[in-house]
Formats: structure tokens, sequence, C-alpha cells
């Protein structure tokens, strides 16, 4: 009698070869696919960790406080801070310094232009809150420092102003109907597009960090506190300022789902080269990792060799680090200042 070898396979064998098809393929299929599926929601609802993002000096913190009702956008700028950095000094050309870091209109040009202030050199910190009222207007209030308020003396404020105030124990100055001014001390001056704005700061009421909670879980996601950094609690605003980044890259306004963007915050640090970190908040854990994985896998892309990038922006690509922690996207990078010295002598 002819003995059949296949029904002298062992039970293991049979079994390994059960699972290569028919139902123990799609039983093998079906144990990874919910594996990597589980792997996969724990890494998205899994809390990384963070760097520790920078305090307000207190100085800075007592401003913020008296801002008054909730913000759309805070801006802060320390441009003593940039201008001692070594990236400023010695990569930044002498024409660029000299270059205002805004172009205002009317009546703030005019005492800018009276005055010979520049306020990219004459300005130390610039710190501005903006609140949309309506639908189109746009109220802003700004407190800069610096020892540009020496070439504001209060003769040449009140020859300029159409009437003049004690608010709040500092006199402020009615410019025209756009704009009010009042000095808070040898150093220091705030100026509003909105009088009710301004006096609002002068005479506080209560604590902004207690009363926009949004705008400041926003500016302790701001990394770097000393040079640059903005909190954009508005997703109109957010829309805006990301809309305006990629105006000249349509394909990178469908990349990211950054039109679903809810809030967002922004720091960079100019010291021995340029360090900054934003983060874009979004309304769940799924949308944000949608987002990292398309941005990665954009920046990835363009990094390959092969295509039309440049050796120089593949440089950069590789700097970019993107990582998905719950409902955020964190972008973060790190230029050294050899790379700018490099590309300045190429110049």
């Amino acid at each position: 009698m002819q003995v059949n070898p296949e029904s002298e396979a062992t039970p293991a064998v049979r079994e390994k070869r059960s699972l290569k098809k028919g139902a123990g393929l799609l039983l093998s299929i079906s144990v990874i696919s919910t594996v990597c599926f589980i792997i996969l929601a724990l890494w998205v609802n899994w809390s990384k960790p963070r760097l520790q993002p920078e305090p307000l000096t207190p100085a800075l913190k007592a401003l913020v406080d008296r801002i008054p009702g909730n913000s759309d956008a805070l801006v802060y700028i320390g441009l003593k801070d940039i201008r001692e950095s070594r990236l400023w000094k010695e990569i930044i050309p002498d024409s660029l310094k000299k270059t205002p870091i805004f172009q205002p209109q009317g009546k703030l040009d005019a005492i800018l232009k009276a005055s010979k202030i520049n306020p990219t050199l004459d300005i130390d910190t610039l710190l501005i809150s903006f609140k949309r009222h309506g639908y189109k207007e746009q109220n802003y209030l700004g407190i800069a420092s610096g020892t540009f308020t020496e070439k504001l003396p209060a003769s040449l404020l009140k020859s300029m102003s159409t009437s003049t105030e004690e608010i709040g124990g500092h006199q402020c100055y009615t410019l025209d109907s756009t704009l009010w001014l009042s000095p808070l001390g040898p150093r220091q001056i705030a100026l509003s597009n909105n009088k009710k704005m301004l006096r609002e700061f002068l005479v506080p009421t209560g604590s902004f960090f207690k009363r926009d909670s949004l705008s400041v879980a926003l500016i302790d996601k701001a990394l770097y506190k000393s040079h640059l950094w903005f909190a954009l609690p508005s997703a109109a605003w957010t829309a805006g300022a990301l809309q305006s980044l990629t105006s000249t890259n349509q394909g990178i306004q469908s990349m990211g789902n950054l039109n679903r963007i809810q809030n967002l915050a922004l720091s960079v640090k100019f010291k021995d080269g340029i360090e900054g970190q934003s983060e874009w908040v979004y309304n769940s854990n799924q949308a944000a990792y949608f987002a990292s994985t398309f941005l990665w896998g954009a920046i990835k892309l363009s990094g390959l060799s092969g295509n039309k990038t440049s050796e120089q922006t593949k440089g950069l690509l590789d700097r970019i680090k993107v990582q998905q922690n719950l409902n955020s996207v964190i972008i973060h990078t790190e230029f050294p200042f050899e790379l700018f010295q490099a590309a300045k002598q190429k110049r």
C-alpha cells in the first residue's frame, strides 16, 4: 500500500501552510491590521514629551496682564535682544538693519518722521494686541519701550495732537480720530487706534491671564519668549496668517489641512543662528495626526535626490522636525550660524 507524503505532514506544518491561504490568510491579515490600528490609536492619543517653554519676564507679564478684553492676536518683538545677537551683528546687511520693521500711515507716520524715529533701531521691545471689532474693523493696542521716547517730548506731542486729557494718571494725546498715544514712563509709551481700548489698558479691571484662557494657553505654547513670538487664538487670524505665508505656493496651501487649524503659536530665537518652533492646534487628535503625516511626507519627498529641489534647500528641509502631539502639530527647526555664514560667503 502506497503512503501519501502529505498525510504524514505534522500538524504544525499543516497549520503553517494554512496561514498562507484561504481563511488562515484572512485571519492573519485581520490580526495584523488590528494590532496596527491599536498601535496607531495609542500613538495618536499619547501625550508626547514637550520642550520646556521659556517664561515671560516679570515686566512683560505685567504688561500682558493689563491687556483689555480678549485678543484675536498677540505679537511680541524683542528688538534689542535681536540687535545684540551674533546673527544680527555679523550676517544681517547694514541696509536691512536700517529698514523699518513696519510702514505706518497717517498720523503715526507723520509723528515718526517729525521725531526721526526708526522703529527697527530705536525700539527695544514691542507688544501688540489685536482685537476684531465688527466684520472688518481691527483695533490694536501697542506698548513700545526704548530710548526713542527721548525723541517724543511733551511739547512735540502736544503740538501734533488735537486734544489732551489725563487717564489713570497718564497724559493721553489725541493725534487724530484713529490714533491715541500715552507715555507710560521715561522709556515706555502706549498707542492705540481705539480710545476705549487704551483707556481700559491705562485703568485695568481684572486680569488678562484669568480672562483670556485661550490666549494664555497659546502664549505658553510659544517656546521662546525673548526675541519674537506671537499667539493667534482667532481661527480667522490663523487662516489669514497662513494664507499670507503660503500665498506664493499654492501646493502648500492644500498640505496639512491648513484650512482646519483652529489656533496657532509661533516663536523664534535669534542667537548664533535661528531656532524656531510653531504649534498648530486642530479640533481633534486625528486631524492633527493626518496633518503631521502630510507635512512630514511632503518634507521627505522634497528632500529626495533626483527632484528639482536645490541642495541648499534640501539641507534646510533636513533640519525641520514635525511631530503630532494630541491635537497639535509641532514644527521645530534649528539653523546654525555656520549655515548663514556659508550662504553669505557665496554671495
